[in-house]
């Protein structure tokens, strides 16, 4: 499923990966969607809008009721849990 698919209050399971030359970390984080925002960086060097480089993020509230945010690449995986629910 792409970011795209996905909206707030829908429950997901985000996979992200990390390629390494010793084995690959991969970090699975379940949560209902809160928002999905594009932010700039404070990176100063990047050429992009307002000289920033612009990332999409995925902001999650997981069970336990931590708020976590995720940066979002081409290689991050969102699995759908669940039907949306509405974020109050």
């Amino acid at each position: 499923m792409s970011i795209e698919h996905c909206k707030p209050g829908q429950r997901v399971r985000v996979i992200q990966t990390i390629e390494r030359r010793d084995g690959d970390w991969r970090c699975e984080t379940v949560g209902v969607i809160q928002s999905i925002e594009l932010q700039k960086t404070g990176s100063w060097y990047a050429h992009g809008k307002d000289r920033k480089l612009w990332l999409r993020r995925i902001r999650l509230v997981k069970d336990d009721g931590e708020i976590t945010v995720l940066n979002v690449d081409r290689f991050t995986q969102i699995e759908p849990l669940g039907d949306a629910q509405p974020v109050g």
